[in-house]
């Protein structure tokens, strides 16, 4: 179709769902928007504006706000027609100058081969479709019809775009029920991912294509006489199962003949009670097939699904899948949480969709402490697997992902009901922890206060939560464990020196020891012993060598070591003149790279800190310094700090992450201060060396908004 064939179904559309105003509005983004793209022409020799009104009819069948429409017609000109974000603010004011800036940024990111780099993409496009659903929304939708169009696409972006669709949007649509969206940007997928898998199952379907579509057929027939006998009020779908779905089932070892829904139908009708009616008429005709019948409307799944789903053998010998619901249940299942988006007035339903994005939230922040290649871990476990909906004693529907346990189902609970875990009753009957919950399982939980957690537990928990619980128990108890252990090994090795133990550790002594060393307690003396980070006789020597300081002990020990011997390799990434037993860090002051020139200085316990050597911190203390250099076998990453001073306080946050990313760089935080002119971004990031650090500084100046970078 030609943009203006597109534009005419586009404006005949919105007249019916918006105001005049509204329209006229839409109007205007059209115009502006064709003005910006004029003369541009898609790889597929088609007009550029056949995008974004594709997007924007798409977007159409989610019954979004209006300036959700606006927004995907125009959402392409900053990025492709140099549009600014002010101008777009001006003419349809801030909410669409928002959607459309972070989506041009959105855009800008790309999924990497590597892990560590996609993971790291996969973090900040979550958190950029989380801040407002309707970017969210649109995202899907741009994906969804580049899909459709990959003909206007090369094969590289091509491939990237399928990996980023199956690995971050589709499991979001999933998530927030948009199946439709969803079962066709997987067959897409499947098609260029896959073209020869995808060929075969088509064709297997294509060989009895008359004759699944004749039964489809006859079997609408046969429901609709019955439905009309009753007088009931109802419509009918059919579909033969889509090519992905029963791609995903014979990958998974089914066989072609134990597929039982190729052939599925819905029924919609008008109320809850002729929902159970017609399954009551259509089990009376054809005989049901055993287990197969899901009451998803006395039950909802926790993403609030509702229907009735059974399967029946035909009179002519095929399996049918049935699904029978009302109206406003098949649109909720057709389009989840953005069925009720515009409706804003039902504050269940807003509430609904909260708790549904609330899950990408959780699964960020949850997640913070973790590395990239653990992050992604999770998201696979928790996030892109199929669920199962289980029961709470009282009823409560909890949705868990595939394969989890009874132990999944304590920690979501409540952490202490996970660790106090003694036995779990599924249906009236006792299981092992480790069983895996079906769909419908009713679980019950019994504790006990005097039990604890198990390690053998990290072997069989599937969620990364329950998993992270159960790891923060025994961290805890390990310290308790080192701390217990230092103490017996300081106490013995006073006893050895026929020492007083009350003298030793004094209320004074603890206290030099403590800021020697840069502890709060005593318990973290004995900590720092048991867990080897220190000595005990090197703690009994602070606190008793003539009061020297921890400084003039190292010291004493680098004057008196040989000074003609060679140099032995530190196993890390400094090499200290003579010494290689002792504690070395780089310096959170002046953050050295490898490459930068570097100085030793011996500091009160952190043992040698190692500073750049023009750090402003060590100019006058040169009485401490130690020859080191950098090991040229170092392949560490060094954490170090930059400062970017921008022009204005407008947030330039990802246009920053995506030149980062861009370079390799990894950024492990973030912080910004603002004045009424300008706004500061210290960013600490992961860097190989030095040249790596500078090239990823210099390239930042290519933004007009960057006044100057500079390394904290």
């Amino acid at each position: 179709m030609t943009k203006e064939e597109l534009f005419n179904e586009l404006l005949e559309k919105c007249e019916k769902m918006y105001s005049t105003e509204e329209v006229e509005t839409i109007k205007k983004a059209y115009e502006f928007a064709s003005v910006k793209h004029f003369g541009k022409i898609r790889l597929n020799k088609t007009d550029y504006m056949t995008h974004p009104l594709g997007v924007a009819l798409i977007l159409l069948d989610l019954d979004v706000d209006s300036k959700t429409i606006v927004a995907s017609l125009i959402h392409e000109t900053i990025n492709h027609a140099g549009a600014t974000k002010e101008e777009i603010e001006e003419l349809f004011g801030t909410e669409v100058a928002n959607i459309v800036e972070v989506i041009s940024k959105l855009n800008r990111l790309e999924l990497a081969d590597d892990s560590e780099h996609a993971a790291m993409n996969l973090r900040k496009v979550l958190v950029g479709m989380s801040e407002d659903v309707r970017i969210l929304f649109l995202k899907l939708a741009d994906r969804l019809h580049n899909l459709r169009t990959a003909d206007a696409l090369d094969k590289e972006a091509l491939k990237k775009k399928v990996h980023e669709t199956m690995t971050v949007l589709i499991p979001i649509a999933h998530r927030l029920g948009m199946y439709k969206i969803k079962g066709e940007m997987e067959d897409l997928c499947l098609r260029y991912s896959k073209p020869d898998v995808y060929k075969d199952i088509l064709e297997r379907l294509n060989a009895s294509y008359a004759e699944l579509h004749d039964s489809l057929e006859e079997m609408e027939e046969s429901i609709s006489e019955m439905l009309m006998e009753q007088n009931i009020p109802f419509k009918i779908k059919s579909r033969v199962k889509s090519v992905y779905s029963i791609y995903n089932k014979l990958n998974n070892g089914k066989k072609w003949e134990n597929i039982y829904d190729i052939l599925a139908l819905r029924v919609i009708v008008e109320k809850v009670s002729e929902c159970y009616l017609t399954i009551g008429l259509i089990h009376a005709k054809y005989r049901p097939i055993p287990g197969r019948f899901k009451d998803y409307i006395a039950m909802p799944k926790a993403n609030m699904y509702q229907s009735l789903h059974t399967g029946v053998f035909g009179s002519d010998g095929h399996r049918y899948e049935i699904q029978v619901r009302t109206e406003e249940m098949d649109e909720f299942a057709e389009k989840g949480v953005a069925s009720h988006f515009a409706y804003k007035e039902k504050h269940y339903m807003k509430n609904m969709m909260e708790q549904r994005l609330e899950s990408l939230r959780n699964l960020i922040e949850s997640t913070d402490s973790l590395s990239d290649i653990e992050f992604v871990s999770n998201v696979q476990s928790d996030f892109l697997n199929e669920s199962v909906y289980v029961f709470t004693p009282k009823g409560d529907v909890l949705e868990l992902p595939k394969g989890a346990t009874p132990l999944d189902f304590a920690y979501r609970i409540h952490s202490d009901v996970g660790d106090r875990t003694v036995q779990a009753i599924v249906n009236d009957t006792s299981v092992p922890l480790n069983y895996e919950l079906q769909n419908n399982d009713i679980v019950k939980i019994r504790t006990n206060m005097t039990a604890t957690p198990s390690k053998e537990w990290l072997n069989f928990v599937k969620t990364s939560h329950a998993r992270n619980k159960i790891k923060a128990y025994f961290s805890k108890q390990d310290k308790e464990i080192y701390t217990e252990k230092g103490k017996t090994i300081l106490q013995n090795e006073i006893r050895k020196r026929k020492m007083s133990f009350d003298q030793v550790l004094s209320s004074e002594n603890i206290k030099k020891i403590c800021r020697d060393l840069k502890l709060e307690t005593i318990e973290d003396i004995y900590f720092s012993i048991g867990s080897l980070r220190y000595t005990a006789a090197y703690i009994i020597n602070l606190a008793t060598e003539e009061k020297k300081d921890v400084e003039d002990i190292l010291i004493e020990r680098v004057l008196s070591s040989n000074t003609t011997h060679k140099p032995k390799e530190n196993k890390g990434d400094i090499l200290v003149d003579g010494q290689t037993d002792i504690l070395v860090n780089l310096a959170k002051c002046c953050h050295p790279v490898y490459g930068d020139e570097i100085v030793g200085y011996i500091t009160k316990g952190e043992g040698v800190t190692v500073h750049k050597k023009n750090c402003p911190n060590i100019e006058d203390k040169k009485d401490r310094f130690i020859k080191v250099e950098w090991n040229e076998k170092a392949g560490s990453t060094f954490q170090t700090t930059v400062d970017i001073l921008t022009d204005s306080s407008k947030n330039y946050l990802l246009d920053i992450i995506s030149k980062a990313t861009a370079k390799k760089v990894y950024v492990d935080g973030v912080k910004t201060k603002n004045d009424n002119l300008d706004t500061i971004y210290t960013i600490t990031v992961k860097v190989a060396n030095k040249e790596q650090l500078e090239d990823f500084m210099n390239s930042l100046y290519a933004y007009k908004f960057v006044k100057k970078v500079a390394r904290k």
